[in-house]
This record gives C-alpha cells, structure tokens and sequence, in this order.
C-alpha cells in the first residue's frame, strides 16, 4: 500500500484531549478503510506564521499513513468539515521513518546547519551590485 504523512493543526482554543480525539477519529477512518496508521506524533502547541481564522496558535499533530488512496482521501474529507482543523497538509512518501521527527527532537543535530553558515560568496545575488557596493 502507499505511504502517506499527514500533519494537521487544530484551533488553539481546544484541550490537548480533543486533539488527541481527533487524531484517534482519523485514525479509526484509516482503520476502517483497510489501511494503518504507523506513526502518530503530537507536536505541541505552536505559534503561526500568519493568523488562520483569528487564530495565532494551533495544536499541530503527524500521522505516517500506510493505507490505499480512499482512505485517505475520505480521511481528508473529514479533516475538511471538520470546525476543529484548521489546515491539512498530506504528502505521499516513499517510507516513513520510524525515528523521531525533527520537530520532536531535542537539542540541535549536527546534520542542520544555521543559515548563517552556508559560507561561499556574501553576494548571493549572482553578480548584481547593489548602489552602495558600486565602486566610484
């Protein structure tokens, strides 16, 4: 069967119980559709990029999905009507990791670096000079 990873963000206004309801209905969905869901993660309470129905937090939850296409697709029927989602997000992967997500890593990894160490040229642009870097 194909491999999916949903994350989805519920309102912040919601109890961590709900979220964690939510999570289990959708996963009963898969369920009973024929799949299995491998991997669940609750990520946390986190601040948006932009407000999303007047909200500037959500509850962000990953699911790894082994399950056929229907199921899915009925599972983000769902997660549509349903008031408490905000937005859904599932892509089709190749495996699913069984290692922790980064998000639920602690500390930092040696694999990411910062932005500020990619080194190389400081004029990122590809050759344009701006005004104040223009020789007189």
């Amino acid at each position: 069967m194909p491999l999916y990873e949903t994350t989805f963000i519920a309102r912040q206004d919601i109890p961590v119980t709900d979220v964690d309801k939510l999570a289990e209905n959708f996963t009963n969905v898969i369920k009973e559709n024929g799949g299995k869901v491998v991997k669940k993660e609750y990520w946390g309470l986190r601040t948006l990029a932009y407000r999303v129905n007047k909200n500037r937090k959500g509850h962000y939850t990953f699911l790894g999905i082994d399950a056929p296409a229907a199921a899915v697709h009925e599972m983000e029927r769902l997660m549509r009507l349903n008031e408490d989602v905000m937005r859904n997000l599932t892509v089709r992967v190749e495996d699913i990791d069984k290692n922790p997500t980064a998000m639920m890593r602690q500390g930092g990894d040696e694999e990411y670096e910062s932005f500020g160490s990619r080194g190389g040229n400081d004029n990122a642009r590809g050759g344009h000079r701006g005004k104040r870097d223009r020789e007189e």
